[in-house]
């Protein structure tokens, strides 16, 4: 994990933090995730966590049904912080990114501001097993995991890195897993929030096996 600063525990990040409002995007402790930015709301949001230090952008998806404004949609309560890891301007205004997750946080308020881009006050000691690296892998069951995934794949026509699969550690292909997954917002929301590790990979089984059996009951096609 390419970080120059380290986390120990939710007391070293800031209470107020940056919202990214983006539906199905889903981003794990440890876990990296590419960002292209353009809105200028957005773009102005990374010039300020530049700006701070913290370099820190909460990730976190509009929930839609409970939404009264498109323009302003409601929050889900869970997020995840991430430090921006990498940063490079594209040349047409676009900034390309790479967050590197640190801490899911809960929502304990949105706060009125005038910058164009939403802020929280935020609580990270409810996920204080985030700053834990590897916590858990020992409780995962892999070989039902990898199954799945085999049979996700063959299903789907697609090929990975299996060598690449076998070595990585439990927690990151687990948490690689959910943030790759083509589910939707209510699956990644429970992937999210997922107590634990074994948790997590658990809901990752369930909603596979659940998408498989669906097309094969439907005769869906496979991804393309």
């Amino acid at each position: 994990m390419p970080i120059n600063v380290e986390y120990r525990g939710p007391a070293e990040l800031p209470e107020i933090i940056p919202v990214f409002p983006l539906p199905g995007a889903l981003l794990l402790p440890r876990g990296q995730m590419p960002l292209n930015i353009f809105e200028p709301r957005y773009l102005a949001m990374v010039d300020d966590a530049l700006r701070d230090g913290h370099r820190l952008i909460g990730m976190i998806q509009p929930d839609a049904a409970h939404s009264q404004s498109e323009t302003q949609p409601a929050l889900f309560q869970v997020g995840c912080a991430g430090r921006m890891t990498q940063f490079a301007e594209s040349g047409d205004g676009r900034y390309i990114l790479e967050l590197t997750g640190i801490s899911r946080f809960r929502v304990v308020e949105e706060l009125t501001v005038l910058t164009p881009y939403r802020q929280c006050r935020v609580d990270f000691f409810a996920f204080v097993d985030d700053f834990v690296a590897r916590k858990g892998e020992d409780d995962v069951d892999r070989k039902t995991l990898l199954k799945v995934l085999t049979e996700f794949l063959k299903a789907n026509r697609l090929k990975v890195d299996w060598e690449g699969i076998e070595s990585a550690p439990t927690e990151a292909l687990v948490n690689a897993l959910a943030m790759m997954s083509p589910y939707g917002v209510a699956e990644k929301q429970a992937l999210l929030e997922a107590k634990d590790l074994k948790t997590r990979a658990e809901i990752l089984i369930a909603v596979t096996q659940m998408d498989l059996a669906k097309k094969k009951t439907s005769g869906d096609p496979p991804l393309q």
